[in-house]
């Protein structure tokens, strides 16, 4: 019997009141998201995020106190299962991939449309990496490329997919296999990029030219 599906509890962690009221707007229109808190610095956010237990921390990269890659750090040692979602508009590549490095999930900007919002929320808290396109393309160039072990026309295709944003369960649908098969390919498509996760993989799949970004 499936348990009845229940509201994914956010933490909203930014020190501009104007940003947290716009985020708590944008998901007030559409149900299945809770806000249970919102910090307004970095030690703030690591606590509220012990007290709270949310699902999802959306987090930015400039607090005052304790940056976001720390509070990153300090939340996922406390509890390695809640998922964070970077927010910023940081043109400062170093910093999304030092906090995708400590655990970061996701990474979106702040101008990004609404219905990203919402899509990677839903992704991540169902423990799925999430970058939109253009997120992706500002850490591109950190990646050099380095030769690549050869993929399957099937291991491209779930490469292609996650770029789209899918979940495993999106990915088996769409391709007619098993959730335990796409488990299984990705997997070996990890070794081969020589990547630990999704974010990454896409990241130097689109670098070395093995899937493109549609416009």
């Amino acid at each position: 019997m499936e348990s009845i599906a229940r509201d994914v509890r956010l933490l909203i962690c930014d020190d501009h009141a104007v940003v947290r009221v716009g985020v708590r707007g944008m998901l007030a229109k559409h149900p299945g998201f809770a806000v249970v808190g919102e910090a307004t610095d970095g030690e703030e956010a690591v606590g509220l995020a012990r007290r709270l237990s949310p699902d999802v921390v959306l987090m930015d990269l400039r607090m005052p106190k304790m940056d976001g890659v720390q509070a990153i750090r300090e939340i996922r040692q406390h509890d390695s299962e809640v998922q964070i979602l970077v927010l910023t508009q940081s043109d400062t590549d170093g910093d999304i991939l030092r906090a995708i490095e400590e655990g970061a999930a996701g990474y979106l900007l702040k101008d990004d449309p609404e219905w990203y919002f919402h899509e990677a929320i839903q992704a991540v808290a169902a423990k799925e990496a999430y970058m939109t396109p253009r997120a992706t393309r500002r850490l591109l160039d950190r990646h050099g490329p380095n030769s690549t072990q050869a993929l399957t026309l099937r291991e491209v295709q779930m490469l292609r997919l996650i770029g789209h944003g899918m979940t495993n369960e999106e990915i088996a649908l769409e391709l007619s296999i098993s959730q335990s098969t796409v488990k299984s390919g990705l997997q070996r498509t990890f070794d081969k990029l020589g990547v630990a996760d999704r974010t990454n993989a896409l990241i130097v799949a689109l670098k070395r030219g093995i899937i493109e970004l549609e416009p």
